[in-house]
Order: structure tokens, then sequence, then C-alpha cells
């Protein structure tokens, strides 16, 4: 039995900054069982925004023609050189993670899958090791739904290994993961069908963002089907056989990923000999310092089912950190909700959405403006989108915004600094912004709100 004075299991986006932070007190294990780094940085955040810039380069390529730009014909994506550079951007991250642990003497890497002997006691790789406080950070995977088990099919990880572009590309599953794919891949040349069950697009979302996203992707050329309730699969030699809804006509195409969703990564610990409680999806229940009902022991990352983002995996850590050695005041209940959906243009999303005000009865006033009427948009030639603020009609302050198109997904910080801050929107309306840019008109729109009944 090795003793450590913390174990962390899972080397993501809130264990591996954890494991350097505690080896400054005392000695750390990581387990780690596939690549540092964690989702992000090997196949979530990193590689697919590295893909996302390639398909905007060729999407700038074929587009020249409005800008006044002749390019010649001929532009393709080699899908081999777009992997080869993701990989080093992904490689150069995993050594620098390798390299901190390496030169940190405080810190022991462990490679294997773990699994709990009890609440304190941890195998990997036939070892034991035991410490008081042991943190897991083991994150989430791509559900696998029952009818496509015995087909050949991609998840978000097995897509960026892919050398050839697939010739039809069938995507299970309307929402975020789903969306990127979809209009990466169709820019690099693929056919695409993206099917969803529900009647629209990310339905978290409110309906005319769904609907928004939606000509978006069509208008690119993306066939998508809703209220695939009922879905028939066969795998016919090297394709996919898929039936919607027992209709006849079959689609057919030469891969399918499947984008419905993700399931934490907690069913290999072995959590039956411990005492940590966790719900019925497998996420580990915690408090709001990422504490488990067991003490000492914390869930923290995507395995916690408090956030889905390297952002609130981050913020785990640091709530976690100030809990050991600050003074407490970071929780999890005082983080506002906030992400961004990288198509081409971005969403940026903060806050509530108007129908989750609604559902809270709130007296609301909403802001809105389209694309097409911000003039550093229409001389971009990206007009697409719009953006919306939602405001507190009682405390003037913002309950949440989201900015659709070109910035969108930078754009937004502005508004989630204010609601952190807690002030009114009117600091925002009424200050200088630096013109021309597409966020000088967010003041503009925060001067013609709007009862939600108008």
């Amino acid at each position: 039995m090795k003793k450590f004075d913390f174990i962390i299991i899972g080397s993501g986006q809130a264990g591996t900054p954890l494991a350097f932070s505690l080896s400054k007190k005392g000695t750390v294990a990581i387990i780690e069982k596939s690549f540092l780094g964690g989702t992000c940085v090997n196949n979530g955040c990193t590689p697919t925004k590295a893909y996302v810039a390639s398909a905007r380069r060729i999407w700038d390529s074929l587009h020249g023609e409005e800008m006044g730009i002749e390019i010649p014909a001929g532009t393709k994506a080699n899908l081999e050189k777009i992997k080869a550079r993701k990989e080093v951007l992904v490689n150069a991250s995993r050594e620098g993670i390798e390299k901190g642990i390496a030169d940190n003497d405080g810190i022991t890497l462990f490679r294997g899958e773990a699994h709990f002997i009890s609440n304190y006691e941890i195998a990997v790789n036939n070892q034991l090791l035991t410490a008081k406080q042991i943190f897991v950070n083991v994150g989430a995977r791509a559900i696998i739904p029952k009818e496509f088990a015995n087909i050949n099919y991609l998840t978000n990880i097995d897509i960026l290994e892919l050398t050839q572009l697939p010739e039809h590309l069938l995507i299970i599953g309307g929402s975020y993961i789903g969306l990127e794919f979809a209009q990466m891949f169709k820019r690099f040349g693929s056919k695409v069908t993206l099917i969803e069950r529900d009647d629209r697009l990310i339905s978290k979302e409110d309906q005319n963002v769904s609907d928004a996203i939606a000509e978006i992707l069509q208008a690119e050329g993306i066939e998508i089907k809703f209220n695939a309730t009922e879905i028939n699969v066969s795998q016919d030699g090297d394709g996919i056989l898929m039936k919607i809804n027992g209709f006849q006509k079959e689609i057919k195409g030469s891969h399918v990923l499947l984008a419905v969703g993700r399931s934490p990564n907690t069913d290999t610990l072995q959590l039956k000999n411990t005492s940590i409680d966790f719900d019925e999806k497998g996420y580990l229940t915690v408090d709001d310092y990422c504490k488990t009902n067991v003490e000492g022991i914390f869930a923290i990352g995507d395995c916690n089912g408090k956030g889905a983002f390297t952002h609130t995996s981050y913020n785990d850590f640091q709530i976690v950190e100030d809990y050991i050695f600050g003074d407490k005041k970071r929780k999890i209940s005082d983080r506002i909700t906030t992400y961004g959906l990288f198509i081409d243009p971005p969403l940026g999303r903060v806050g509530m959405t108007k129908a989750d005000a609604e559902k809270k009865g709130l007296d609301i006033l909403v802001g809105y403006r389209p694309m097409s009427k911000v003039s550093r948009a229409k001389e971009k030639g990206e007009t697409k989108g719009f953006m919306e603020a939602i405001i507190d009609a009682k405390t003037n302050q913002f309950l949440g915004a989201c900015v659709l198109g070109v910035g969108g997904d930078e754009i937004i910080t502005g508004i989630t600094n204010l609601m952190y801050a807690k002030q009114p929107y009117t600091i925002f309306r009424d200050a200088i912004h630096i013109h021309p840019t597409v966020s000088e008109l967010i003041p503009t729109m925060l001067e013609n709100l709007k009862s939600i009944d108008n």
C-alpha cells in the first residue's frame, strides 16, 4: 500500500491543475488510463476547434466572389493534413502536461484504470494506493444507444481519426457536438444528414435560436430530419441503412456519428465498494464545494453532473482549491451558466433563456437586433443570426443573453462580466464602445427593450 496525501483519478481540466496546486502542500498521485489532458485536449475543444478553423478556411476559399475576390476553382479539403495539424496541437498540450508532471517531485503519475477497494483505497495496475483526500475527475463519454450497438459507428473520438472524408455522414443528435461536426464535414466536402428526435435543434435554447441555427445549416446544404423518434438501422456492406419512423424509404450513409449525449465514466470505479452516493445516471452527488457524502472525497469535472464544459471543470478545480486552502467562498451555485456553440457563425450564451425566465414567472424585458442591421457584420459579409438580451424588469439586471453571429462567442463575455458584477444593463447601454464593431450595437439593442408580450 502506497500512501499519499492526495489521490486524483483523471488528468482532465480539473484534475491536472489541482495536482500542481496540491503538490505544494503534500504528495500527489494522479492516475490516468488514457492520454493526459482529458477530453478537452484530446478529443474535445482543442482538436474540434482546429477542425472548425480548417472548415472556415475552405468556406472562405469558396466564397471569394461575393467579396470581390476571384479565387481559382479547385479547392478541396485534405483530411490527412487537417488531422496532422490537429495532432500537432494536441501533442503539444499533452507533452506540456507530461513534462510538468515529470519535473514535479511532488507528483507521481500512474497510468492505468483505477477502481475503489474501499472509501480511501484505490487499485491501479495491481498496486494499492491510499490517501485521506481523493478527487474523482474521470470525465464522460458518448452515449451509445442500443439500436446502434451492432453497426460500425463513430463517436466524437473516432471521427477525429478519419483520414478519408465520409461520402455521406449521418449524424444522430442535433445538439452542440452534432451541429459542429455537421457543418465542418459538410464544408470539407461530405454529404451530411442530421437526424434529431425532437422537433427542433438544441431544444434547451429558445425557439428562435433553434430556428436560426437550422436555417444556417440548411443554407449550407445540410439535410435535417426532425421528429425521428424511431430509428431502424442496419449495416449494408460498407454502408449504413437507416429507416426513420417506419417509413419505407431508407437513408444510406457511408458513416454514422453518434452525438446523442454523454455519460459519466464512473462505471469502472467499482463504487459499490464505497459509501459514495451517485444518481441513476452515474453522476457522483456533490454539494456546493464538489464534496461527495464521504468526508475527504470530491468529484470534479463532468462526472459530478454540475457542468459539461472545460470552463466549468476548471471552475470546479478553483472551488476545491479555495475550499482546501482558501476561505471557502467559491461555490458551484454562484457560477452563471455560459457556453458557446462553435458553428459558423458561433453562438455565445449566458444565463437564462426566455423560456427559463417565463417558467420562473419573472417580469422580463427583451432586447433584440438582427445581425443584418449591424454595420460591422454587413461589412464583413456575415449577417446571419441576431443578438438578444433578457432583462429583469424589476432589477434592471441581465438575466441572460445570446449572441448568434460573427464574434458571438467572444462578445458574450462582456455581458457575462456585468452579470457577475450584478450591475444594471444601463451600464452597458450607456458606455462608449469602439466603432466599427459588432458589440457596439448591443447598447443600441438595449435602448429598445420590449415586454415579452410585445
